[in-house]
């Protein structure tokens, strides 16, 4: 009699003992009883009653969820394989239990249509070269419909972008040709300014013939320098008129 008051003491131990939990800082236990939800409990030590109440660990931490390569048709019917990352986490552990079968799948499957319809609706161009306004849209798209879940999507971000090879030699040759576009349009513009000062030199020198004859001088002795040969010009008359006039007192 006594031995069996024992056994039985340790089984009412043992069955009270299994209905402790230790909860971490970044975990709660969603707790039902009977069937019906209770509410959420931890951090910290709490006790679940046994047989009578049944917990649910859930997880507080973001969750870093990779969305594989989706196939996109863009808008000016281009198609390509869109890869993301989805950043979120739950902020009511009852809504991430009793208002979908599995948050985690959920999201994953939400994220994947969003992400197709948001780069279908635009160009290949836009995709490229806006990613932050691609990334905001579906980032609003999930976290709004994710939000009766109690889920909280605080950043999508578009990762890879897989063009067909077709394509990628096309835009190879467009940004080629916009290169020398460019570089024709800078020689244009240096030809263009040399002229230009080649202009205003002229008006100058027309003012002044000395400064011509000079300047051509000028050109001489550098040739002269280079070739080192001697070479003989005349000396215009009016060069002669205007420094023997220079040199006439008034």
């Amino acid at each position: 009699m006594f031995g069996s008051i024992i056994t039985f003491l340790i089984i009412v131990l043992a069955v009270s003992l299994s209905g402790v939990k230790i909860f971490k800082e970044y975990q709660r236990g969603v707790v039902f009883r009977l069937g019906r939800l209770v509410s959420f409990r931890g951090p910290g030590l709490s006790f679940v009653i046994p047989f009578i109440e049944k917990m649910v660990r859930v997880d507080l931490r973001t969750v870093t969820m990779t969305v594989s390569p989706q196939d996109v048709i863009t808008r000016d019917n281009v198609s390509l394989k869109v890869a993301a990352v989805v950043y979120f986490r739950v902020v009511d552990p009852n809504s991430a239990i009793t208002q979908v079968e599995n948050y985690l799948f959920g999201t994953s499957q939400l994220a994947q249509t969003t992400l197709r319809s948001v780069c279908g609706q635009a160009e290949l161009d836009e995709i490229l070269s806006q990613r932050e306004r691609i990334n905001a849209q579906i980032q609003e798209i999930v976290d709004a419909q994710t939000d009766p879940w109690g889920i909280k999507v605080g950043l999508v971000a578009v990762k890879d972008i897989d063009l067909p090879h077709d394509m990628q030699r096309a835009m190879a040759k467009q940004a080629e040709a916009e290169r020398e576009r460019r570089a024709k349009v800078i020689h244009a513009q240096g030809e263009f300014q040399a002229a230009q000062k080649l202009s205003d030199a002229a008006e100058i020198m027309a003012k002044q013939p000395a400064a011509l004859h000079l300047r051509f001088l000028q050109a001489l002795s550098q040739v002269a320098i280079e070739k080192n040969d001697t070479i003989i010009v005349p000396v215009p008359v009016d060069l002669l008129a205007s420094i023997l006039r220079q040199m006439t007192p008034a």
